[in-house]
């Protein structure tokens, strides 16, 4: 079996699941993986042995990264990371979109309600379209107060992938804080770009909930103070001497405590997935089912309001409908079988994976009224 047959062959998802930028349904090896953890567990396995499971994880992120194993930590979520980052950043300004996705605005938001931080918003130019954050616009906000840059990678409500080379030109020695959740693994580049690379697991890396990672470049483990780091984050966790002790020198400072085996088992096993098949393989046919995807509702008719250029996109294509429609066309194409998002009601969110199939397709476009 080829690696990527192999790959293939570990999903289960009913063939019209179109909906992976709200939840990537885990592979077959993601569940044993996390069976075999709870079964150790109940039988008394040494906690030791069962937190080999956090290296396993930590390594292999560091791997599909670019950085070096500890410039890596886990967290349960993309909204833990980066909270953490937030409440680590020397004090000034941060620039973040008007239309981040909540996780990438409450972490600011709260850091600024504590004093540490001050939030200014990039803003729309029109009302009515949703804003792409791009290096023009960033270098054009820039003010020397600004100490840090927060962006998405692929933004969900457009689709719109961000330039990361082009905003770390503009950033300079600014940090760029980067919410991956909605491009690692299926987005083929270069992720060094970012100062800290925050990735929850549940979605396109389809290990589940209570999984994700940090990974922090040089720069971020210089400048970012571990706040909200706790007793796992230092030196000596286990001296019980009643003092605070000294941060750990890597990523791992920003530990808070220990980590769910179950979780690290189960977000190893999909990171391990996708280095077995590559990632380069992943983004080909992802980028190859958008392709078809758009052309398709090209010619069924249908507005399509993600990007075109396939360097500008990932998995997301988003369906514009007449005012007060996308909610009937939703349940459309709940009937037929094909889970997607309706955005309020006029935009519907479809989002393929490498396993998504010519039918899925064909069963969005019968359901949304178009040509087989």
């Amino acid at each position: 079996m080829s690696p990527l047959e192999r790959y293939l062959a570990a999903f289960t998802e009913p063939a019209g699941y179109l909906n992976f930028a709200s939840y990537g349904p885990p592979s077959t090896d993601v569940v044993a993986a996390i069976t075999a953890t709870a079964t150790a567990a109940a039988t008394g396995a040494p906690a030791a042995g069962l937190h080999a499971e956090d290296d396993r994880a930590l390594g292999a992120a560091a791997r599909l990264a670019g950085v070096p194993a500890d410039a890596v930590t886990l967290v349960p979520s993309t909204s833990h990371g980066l909270h953490a980052v937030a409440f680590g950043l020397p004090r000034g300004e941060v620039l973040v979109s008007r239309d981040e996705f909540p996780s990438n605005a409450y972490a600011w938001w709260r850091a600024q309600e504590a004093g540490l931080v001050t939030v200014r918003t990039l803003e729309r130019t029109d009302p009515r379209q949703p804003l792409r954050v791009t290096p023009e616009r960033v270098a054009d906000a820039l003010t020397p107060g600004t100490v840090a840059v927060a962006v998405s990678a692929v933004d969900f409500r457009t689709g719109h992938r961000a330039d990361l080379a082009g905003l770390r030109e503009v950033v300079g020695d600014r940090l760029l804080v980067v919410d991956g959740i909605q491009g690692f693994v299926v987005v083929d580049q270069d992720w060094t770009a970012a100062d800290a690379l925050v990735v929850g697991g549940q979605k396109w890396l389809r290990a589940g909930w209570g999984t994700g990672f940090v990974a922090l470049s040089a720069r971020g483990l210089d400048r970012l103070r571990p706040l909200l780091g706790g007793w796992t984050g230092v030196e000596g966790p286990t001296r019980y001497d009643g003092v605070p002790h000294e941060p750990l020198p890597g990523a791992r400072r920003f530990s808070v405590t220990n980590a769910s085996p179950f979780t690290s088992a189960a977000l190893a096993t999909a990171l391990e997935l996708v280095e077995h098949v590559g990632v380069g393989t992943v983004h080909a046919r992802v980028e190859a089912s958008v392709a078809e995807l758009v052309a398709r509702l090209d010619a069924a008719g249908a507005t399509v309001l993600s990007p075109r250029e396939p360097g500008l996109r990932a998995g997301i294509v988003v369906v514009g409908t007449p005012a007060g429609r996308a909610p009937e066309l939703h349940a459309r194409l709940a009937d037929a079988g094909v889970t997607a998002t309706v955005h309020g009601d006029d935009r519907l969110r479809l989002s393929v994976h490498a396993t998504t199939t010519p039918a899925a397709i064909d069963a969005a476009l019968d359901a949304l009224g178009g040509p087989a």
